[in-house]
């Protein structure tokens, strides 16, 4: 972020060993390699407690990835994560289907408390248009149905506050509706604009089974060249599908500016929230500046960026470099990969629970 310095939390041991974070076992070796001992105090710690996690971070900055590994490291049976984005999009289709309503309606009925009437609220959920935001007392009471739907377990919520006057709102509503006596902190995450901008400019979607991927950052395994257009492609290699060439969706050419205004106001959110006092927070780093990463990485754990060239017979041929791109205050930086980015959130926690 512009201006604010998120601490590194670097994973180079001395006795560093090689892993493919591609692979879910040796990934699942990696974490213990690298945080063994806090992941056993964790779950042990999740015997009797949980906590609540609210996620601030851009727009595909990586915060739904982030939360699933950490389940997936943990314990995928004790740890959930929901969007408010998903949660708003499920009651959309609830308020379609009758017995749904009628029970959506009277749970709303005993829990709503806000500005506005009841229904007034429904009334804007059913002529909302997708982009205008709800009441933040209505989804404040959404949240809490979801919370009681998941007793025990640790929440990571994905989402809210999605406005300024939402940070204080996320704060106290919990005690204020007497729900679930467990810590709670935010998860700040840093993400260069550029690393959302080269996601987003070198998707590539399938445009028969939908599977995504990206010529750049995450290549299939059969990569084609279109003499006409001089460029290179990507060929699907879904199980089941037909070797379709994947194709750039409409839009994705313009990057990040289709959602500038949201980006800059996610930066807002996050800044808001890192200067509030009385709530721990575990702050996450997508980047390392050049000159720093031999210090605190090893190679493996840098995000690889995968440059192709014809050869002399015409075949494709793959180099792969550590991606390497301009953090938001136009430093060079190497892009992480998730899980050294979710070690630093382990080993944080292990803090913040003081365990």
């Amino acid at each position: 972020m512009k201006d604010i310095e998120f601490p590194i939390f670097g994973t180079k041991k001395k006795d560093d060993r090689e892993f493919n974070l591609s692979d879910p076992k040796e990934r699942e070796e990696y974490f213990f390699f690298k945080a063994g001992e806090e992941i056993k105090k964790i779950r042990k710690y999740l015997e009797n407690n949980a906590f609540i996690v609210y996620l601030l971070g851009k727009k595909s900055s990586g915060k739904g990835t982030y939360s699933k590994m950490l389940a997936e490291v943990i314990d995928p049976e004790k740890i959930d994560h929901f969007s408010i984005g998903d949660m708003v999009r499920g009651v959309d289709e609830e308020i379609k289907d009758e017995n749904k309503r009628k029970e959506l309606l009277s749970f709303l009925e005993k829990n709503y408390r806000g500005w506005n009437p009841l229904e007034e609220v429904i009334s804007i959920l059913e002529g909302r248009s997708t982009t205008k935001l709800l009441p933040t007392d209505f989804i404040l009471t959404l949240v809490k149905r979801e919370i009681s739907r998941r007793e025990r377990k640790v929440i990571f919520i994905d989402g809210f506050p999605r406005d300024m006057d939402q940070i204080s709102y996320s704060l106290f509503f919990r005690d204020l509706i007497g729900y679930r006596d467990d810590d709670d902190f935010f998860a700040l995450i840093d993400v260069p604009e550029q690393v959302i901008d080269e996601r987003i400019k070198w998707r590539r979607v399938c445009p028969k089974c939908n599977t995504s991927r990206n010529l750049k950052l995450l290549p299939t395994s059969k990569i084609g060249y279109d003499k006409e257009k001089e460029e290179f492609y990507l060929i699907c290699d879904a199980p089941g599908c037909t070797e379709e060439k994947m194709e750039r969706k409409e839009g994705d050419e313009r990057g990040v500016e289709p959602i500038k205004e949201r980006l800059d106001m996610d930066e807002k959110l996050i800044r808001q929230a890192f200067s509030l006092h009385g709530i721990p927070k575990i702050l996450l780093r997508n980047s390392i500046p050049v000159e720093k990463a031999d210090e605190y990485f090893a190679k493996y754990e840098l995000t690889p960026e995968y440059k192709y060239r014809l050869n002399k017979e015409e075949e494709v041929e793959i180099e792969e470099v550590p991606w390497t791109i301009k953090d938001d205050n136009g430093k060079e930086s190497h892009s992480l990969l998730a899980p050294p980015v979710v070690v630093s959130f382990i080993k944080q926690l292990t803090d913040i629970l003081k365990i």
